[in-house]
């Protein structure tokens, strides 16, 4: 006889803890088999996808970011993902799928607050956000509803670009809004720092930079190191674009620029910063369009699982 008990794990998970043996290329399609649902009694980490690609400066497409990272999580949703963390983090973690921030594209004016809005009332509920997007521009209402809730914060930013562009008024753009975080004291920026850029910006804002060759040249380890440093024990907010991957690893993005991290590098620095205070992530820039055989939205999926092990090693180290 058929076991049908796990079956539609999105609906009917059967149990909140743990993982199901689901078939990889069937089932509806939460992240990571999730259950899908508003209620976030007793929940640690909720998923939310953010769609939103109205602040891209070249190719657009990453409002669908968010259901190909769900499809793709479902490859490695039957063993929890956990290598090489050696457990399971939904046996020690309640996460759950929320569904994705829906607001009106006709009043672009307003998109910001209603982003705020949604992620603010999730961070009241007592979960860590965990955003799909959507553009990077996402990553801006975000922190500041985390800031509103834990105070400055340290960014800790995986990414091509600074983002943080001088400008003289406050556009809706995907480069420049990091210059306002830092400049409104949303993020702290002696304690922020940006991994993997490859791309001019005359000015640094007090961020400190780790250049994508300085990652190649010098190896995770030493990053692992300098971030520690510069973060110390102040909580940190983690923006991971995954333009931050070098196009041989993720195509499937609006700005892609050769030179750099490979997914190894990126998960072997993600795992050393475990013990860092995060209280919540954005994964962005996923434009499926332009991808390969799911291969960037695979490494966004498994990407946005190693915060979820981050957090449940944390857990794990306080009890």
């Amino acid at each position: 006889m058929v076991d049908t008990k796990h079956i539609d794990r999105a609906f009917t998970p059967g149990a909140e803890r743990g993982v199901g043996g689901e078939h990889t290329f069937a089932g509806a399609l939460s992240f990571m088999r999730r259950l899908y649902t508003k209620d976030l009694s007793g929940v640690d980490i909720a998923v939310t996808g953010v769609p939103y690609d109205l602040a891209v400066t070249n190719r657009p497409g990453t409002r669908f970011g968010p259901r190909a990272i769900r499809a793709a999580s479902a490859q490695i949703a039957w063993h929890g993902g956990s290598w090489p963390w050696g457990f399971d983090p939904f046996e020690d973690l309640n996460v759950v799928d929320y569904g994705d921030c829906h607001f009106d594209f006709g009043t672009p004016e307003e998109i910001a607050s209603v982003i705020e809005a949604h992620a603010s009332k999730l961070i009241e509920a007592g979960v860590s956000v965990l955003s799909l997007g959507g553009d990077h521009f996402i990553a801006y209402p975000l922190i500041k509803a985390h800031r509103e809730a834990y105070g400055p914060l340290a960014l800790v930013q995986f990414d091509a670009h600074s983002d943080t562009w001088r400008e003289d008024r406050k556009r809706i753009d995907h480069g420049t809004m990091f210059f306002h975080a830092v400049e409104e004291g949303v993020i702290d920026a002696e304690r922020s720092v940006q991994i993997g850029i490859r791309t001019g910006n005359a000015e640094s804002h007090g961020l400190t930079i780790i250049d994508a060759d300085w990652v190649h040249e010098n190896g995770p380890d030493a990053v692992i190191k300098r971030v520690k440093d510069i973060v110390g024990d102040v909580r940190a907010y983690l923006s991971f674009d995954i333009d931050c991957l070098d196009p041989a690893f993720a195509p499937g993005t609006g700005t892609p620029v050769c030179g750099g991290l490979s997914s190894w590098q990126a998960r072997k620095i993600l795992r050393g910063l475990a013990g860092i205070d995060f209280v919540g992530m954005d994964l962005v820039e996923v434009s499926p369009s332009y991808d390969q055989s799911e291969v960037t939205a695979l490494a966004a999926a498994t990407i946005a699982l190693d915060y979820i092990c981050i957090k449940a090693a944390r857990k794990r180290s306080t009890e």
